[in-house]
């Protein structure tokens, strides 16, 4: 590799990560709807904003051909229900997505309706599924589209379950302090690797890097 080229692909990833930064910290909130206790963002915001910051994004919604029917079709279908596939590309980077078919319980729709019990014992009762429908199939595939978008940032916190964006460098949180506390991680090591002088001067993004890692470790050892 040329200095040239090395020089423009310093550039492109610099310029990648200040999108990222820019639509991580997006306060997307004011555009946003719950059902079901689940967060939803506009698609149609979603896409105008990206583009704003970002025009040369373009998508694909991925299709298939039965190879049966030979008849193209923008879902895989399959015994279990239906997928969609979204991808998207922008500064040189694509990001893929995927998403099944669900109805308004988030439960997994299929090419005839169904039923299911919810609950034990004497509280238990049956709740039904209807078929799919078109109209399943492109609301599930713009749902799709919107959290590819998130995978560069835009509305990324609503899908980790947090109330508001993180901004990039914010310091950790006291609960964080002692979750790292309560799993026993080794704060000299801790310190070491993050160049810091006590584990209250992480930053929000390494706090949860620490504890994540730390949880895993444990899941794996047992």
């Amino acid at each position: 590799m040329t200095v040239e080229e090395t020089i423009e692909t310093q550039r492109i990833r610099k310029e990648q990560e200040d999108l990222f930064k820019k639509l991580v910290q997006l306060d997307v909130n004011e555009h946003t709807e719950t059902k079901n206790d689940l967060t939803y963002l506009s698609w149609a915001w979603a896409w105008q904003s990206f583009k704003m910051l970002c025009p040369d994004a373009v998508y694909e919604v991925k299709k298939f051909t039965n190879p049966v029917t030979g008849v193209t079709l923008p879902y895989i279908e399959t015994d279990i229900g239906y997928m969609v596939f979204t991808t998207i590309t922008a500064r040189g980077v694509t990001h893929e997505m995927w998403l099944p078919v669900m109805d308004g319980a988030n439960k997994t729709m299929k090419k005839e309706p169904y039923k299911y019990i919810v609950g034990k014992g004497e509280k238990a009762f049956e709740k039904s599924v209807e078929a799919i429908s078109m109209f399943d199939v492109n609301k599930t595939i713009m749902r799709c589209l919107t959290k590819n978008i998130a995978m560069f940032g835009l509305g990324l916190y609503i899908y980790a379950g947090e109330d508001l964006p993180i901004e990039i460098g914010e310091p950790c949180t006291n609960v964080q302090i002692e979750k790292m506390r309560e799993l026993q991680i080794n704060e000299v090591n801790v310190c070491k690797k993050f160049k810091v002088n006590s584990i209250e001067e992480l930053s929000y993004k390494n706090a949860e890097f620490v504890i994540n890692t730390k949880l895993k470790s444990m899941e794996t050892k047992e």
